[in-house]
C-alpha cells in the first residue's frame, strides 16, 4: 500500500474526516477520533487514539494493559507516550493490505473503548485468559 491508497481507504471508512494531508489524517471513526501517521520512505504507518491520562491510571490498570497486550489486544496495543495511554496499531506500510487496514481501524477504536472493562480489541483472545 502507498499513501494514495491509504488516503482513499481512510476517506472511505471515516465517519468524518477532520484533517487530511499527505501522510497524516485525523478523523472520527465509530465515536473515536483516530490519527493515522505514515512515512513511505521509512515504510511505516501507525493508527492511534488517546485512551487515558497516565496520571489517572491505577497500578492495576497499568498491569491489565500489559496483560491485555499479550492475549486480548491482538494486533492493536496499549502504548504510553507523553502523558497519555494510547491505543495503537503499527505496521509496515508497503505490506499493509486493505482488509488489514479496515480491521486495524476497528481494533484500535475497540481497544480504546474497552479500556477499564474487557481491555480487548475484539471478542477474540490469544491463548489462555488470566482466569484460566
Amino acid at each position: 500500500m502507498d499513501i494514495t491508497q491509504l488516503d482513499a481507504l481512510l476517506h472511505e471508512n471515516a465517519d468524518l474526516m477532520h484533517q487530511a494531508q499527505p501522510g497524516s489524517w485525523q478523523f472520527d471513526y465509530f465515536g473515536r477520533t483516530l490519527i493515522v501517521l505514515s512515512d513511505e520512505r521509512a515504510n511505516r504507518m501507525r493508527i492511534i487514539t488517546p485512551v487515558a491520562e497516565i496520571a489517572d491510571m491505577s497500578p492495576e490498570d497499568v498491569s491489565t494493559c500489559l496483560s491485555a497486550n499479550f492475549d486480548r489486544a491482538l494486533d492493536a496495543r496499549y502504548a504510553a507516550s507523553g502523558e497519555y495511554l494510547w491505543s495503537a496499531f503499527i505496521h509496515p506500510l508497503a505490506e499493509l493490505v486493505d482488509t488489514q487496514l479496515v480491521d486495524a481501524l476497528m481494533q484500535v477504536a475497540t481497544l480504546a473503548v474497552t479500556y477499564g472493562t474487557t481491555f480487548s480489541s475484539s471478542g477474540l483472545t490469544f491463548g489462555a485468559t488470566p482466569e484460566e
